[in-house]
């Protein structure tokens, strides 16, 4: 159940900011933020299972994010990694087999345009438009409550045109349950439903925030947490996005 919150090109000062926290089994084994030595120039986790990751960004102009769409029939065993979406847009090559992998979302920004694809109901991809926008588990920009209120924490970051993280980190922190205001198809179950879970088999194992500004200096911070919610570590790295 992960959520995330993307301003892209939405203030004069920042062309990308992004937040999410990644909800996944604690027992499922991954790497911690850090740059790839593998001379790809990757920033990012690195799920040591599957072998890909679910955000992160390149020092050539790259940046993807990955949730996996929440469907009736639930994932299929023995499909290709989702993960490897990410890693493979990171390098710069044109991910295959989309139409083989259990659903997914993804939003990607290369250079001056971003991009939003999915595999579900049918292989889509569609030119993101300036704003902010909400991703979870469910459509793109369907306003299940906590992605709404992830967005609405973004908005309100950006009115203070503030470079200080910490109130970003602390909106993903927030394990209290949004008011639901109307049934979402093949939303969350209320254990699932704030942006923060805590739950010792599967819950919110790090919160990610993305920062770029125009002038092309960027930050990008992973905060990690136990199986019981509490932090574990904080790790930032700095980069710079080439401009065209």
């Amino acid at each position: 159940m992960c959520v995330a919150a993307i301003a892209w090109d939405a203030h004069p000062d920042w062309l990308l900011v992004a937040i999410g926290n990644r909800d996944e089994f604690h027992a499922r084994p991954a790497a911690p933020l850090a740059p790839w030595n593998d001379g790809s120039g990757i920033i990012a986790g690195k799920d040591l299972l599957g072998g890909g990751t679910w955000l992160g960004l390149s020092e050539a102009g790259r940046f993807a994010l990955l949730t996996n769409h929440r469907v009736p029939e639930g994932s299929r065993p023995g499909r290709p990694s989702r993960g490897k979406l990410v890693t493979d847009l990171l390098e710069g090559r044109e991910p295959e087999g989309l139409g083989q992998m259990n659903a997914f979302n993804l939003v990607e920004a290369d250079h001056g345009e971003a991009r939003f694809h999915t595999n579900y109901p049918r292989l889509e991809s569609r030119r993101l438009t300036r704003g902010i926008h909400g991703l979870s588990n469910g459509g793109f920009d369907v306003p299940w409550p906590k992605t709404v209120q992830l967005q609405q924490a973004l908005a309100a970051w950006l009115k203070q045109s503030a470079a200080e993280i910490a109130p970003l980190l602390a909106s993903l922190r927030s394990d209290t349950p949004p008011a639901e205001t109307a049934p979402i198809e093949n939303g969350p179950e209320p254990q699932s439903a704030p942006v923060f879970i805590r739950n010792e088999t599967y819950g919110t194992r790090c919160s990610t925030v993305v920062t770029i500004a125009r002038s092309g200096h960027g930050l990008i911070h992973e905060r990690s947490f136990s199986a019981t919610g509490e932090v574990t570590g904080d790790r930032s790295v700095t980069f710079r996005w080439p401009l065209d």
